[in-house]
């Protein structure tokens, strides 16, 4: 299948798209570039009341565009209309911050003087084109948390959207000439992944982030790397859910549900492995596989469905290898582990529990895209940062403990880009974003996400 919605819900292609042939390519790159060239000298007060607008424009199609996500990759509507209020959120979060996150620094005059110069700073500017190679699963946020900061520096786009969700990224292109950024500013590319190559080693295009699979990061990292350019990647995750004796069990039960399946299970930063000491295990097992069985699974349309299909066979498939794979090596299955028997049409997974997990299994050391949860007794904080450091990933975690000792412990051995006490994995604009190890480098959001695509520009002045 090429560009093409497709209802995960039911398997009907809905529609087909053409892709951009290189003449039309060529046209939005070098749009991108031209514009880039005058937008960059816009002021933040004009970038702020553009981007205001576009947020006010997300707020008044919320219905159709959360619709429209539901219907290209499966999310429950109630999560789809969530994700486009988040939006929106991050929009004006931008808007109000983007000039002091991004205002002149000033070394100290002892430091100023030191070096020869009468007054010093660091001024930041926008690098040029960035291209953004996003995924299907947060079809809207995944795109908005970079265009946000990244339009509010001066710098301009060019989204390559995941294939399945076309719509999407038409809208998305569309909202910000709609809000009155200028033609070229934000600019959606409908190509293949074999198209992806060609952009990035354009001269025109500055820079790259990538939210995605692992080899996607890796061929995109390493086609910037021999063109020499900037790149941020958030990659894959299997993010630790750790729970020790002093927590508070009805609280990280019930969380750890949401953590789970959020979106389907289909979230890098969605908890995955849950780490539970032993004097806790069989309590939290219990109440947690009986939280899981007892999920709605059904049509993503409805309100009350709390579990939608996977966004594409493929991928539940590979879901379903993994699971067959932990089974066949001795994993123990609590609850799920199979296609539900009333959904004979779609792409749907039953919430699943497995224990019994062992190294020698495959969905020890790689990424669970769906509903399936992996539970490990460990008999103290030590065992538990062992296992959770047993990963390729380091994007996020989650401990729950109501202890500072433990705290502290975890901040300090944690390999990950995040660690959320008591409560759940999640991105704010406030917060940076991103991981480590094969999760990726770089960070989104933030003070630190905005100035990804700046050029820290020293300036040394003398009278």
């Amino acid at each position: 299948m090429g560009i093409a919605t497709v209802n995960p819900a039911t398997g009907e292609t809905l529609r087909t798209y053409d892709a951009h042939g290189p003449e039309e390519v060529e046209r939005r790159i070098a749009a991108a570039h031209e514009t880039f060239r005058v937008y960059r000298t816009t002021t933040f007060a004009e970038r702020a009341r553009l981007m205001r607008r576009a947020a006010d424009l997300l707020d008044e199609d919320t219905d159709d565009i959360a619709r429209t996500m539901t219907i290209e990759m499966g999310k429950p509507i109630t999560a789809a209309r969530a994700e486009a209020a988040k939006c929106a959120k991050a929009m004006r979060w931008y808007a109000e911050n983007a000039a002091w996150l991004l205002a002149d620094e000033h070394p100290a005059e002892s430091d100023v003087r030191d070096t020869g110069a009468d007054a010093a700073r660091v001024h930041y500017r926008p690098l040029g084109t960035v291209l953004a190679v996003m995924p299907w699963n947060f079809p809207l946020w995944q795109v908005v948390r970079f265009a946000a900061p990244a339009l509010m520096a001066g710098n301009t786009g060019l989204l390559k959207h995941a294939s399945n969700v076309p719509r999407t990224a038409l809208y998305l292109g569309d909202l910000f000439r709609r809000a009155g950024f200028p033609e070229g500013c934000f600019q959606t590319l409908l190509i293949g992944s074999g198209a992806v190559e060609a952009v990035l080693r354009d001269r025109r295009v500055a820079a790259a982030t990538l939210t995605g699979s692992e080899p996607a990061g890796r061929s995109v990292a390493a086609i910037a790397g021999d063109e020499v350019k900037k790149t941020v990647l958030e990659l894959g995750g299997s993010d630790p859910y750790i729970v020790m004796p002093s927590a508070d069990l009805t609280r990280a039960v019930k969380t750890a549900v949401t953590a789970r399946v959020q979106n389907n299970g289909q979230s890098c930063i969605a908890a995955k492995r849950f780490i539970v000491h032993r004097d806790v295990f069989e309590h939290f097992a219990e109440r947690f596989t009986a939280a899981m069985s007892a999920l709605t699974v059904g049509d993503p349309l409805e309100e009350s469905t709390d579990v939608g299909p996977l966004a594409t066979e493929q991928g539940r498939t590979d879901l379903e290898e993994l699971v067959d794979d932990a089974v066949a090596k001795g994993a123990t299955v609590l609850c799920g582990g199979a296609r539900p028997e009333d959904r004979k049409r779609g792409w749907f997974y039953e919430p699943t529990v497995l224990t019994g997990i062992t190294p020698e299994m495959r969905i020890h050391q790689e990424e669970t895209f769906g509903p399936v949860a992996t539970l490990y007794p460990v008999t103290d904080i030590e065992e538990a940062v062992a296992v959770a450091n047993d990963s390729p990933f380091g994007l996020s975690s989650n401990v729950w403990t109501r202890d500072d000792e433990d705290v502290a412990f975890f901040v300090r051995d944690l390999e990950a880009g995040g660690v959320f006490v008591n409560g759940m994995t999640a991105s704010h604009p406030a917060l940076p974003f991103g991981g480590v190890k094969r999760s990726g480098y770089g960070r989104e959001l933030s003070g630190h996400g905005i100035r990804e695509f700046c050029n820290a520009t020293t300036v040394w002045q003398r009278a």
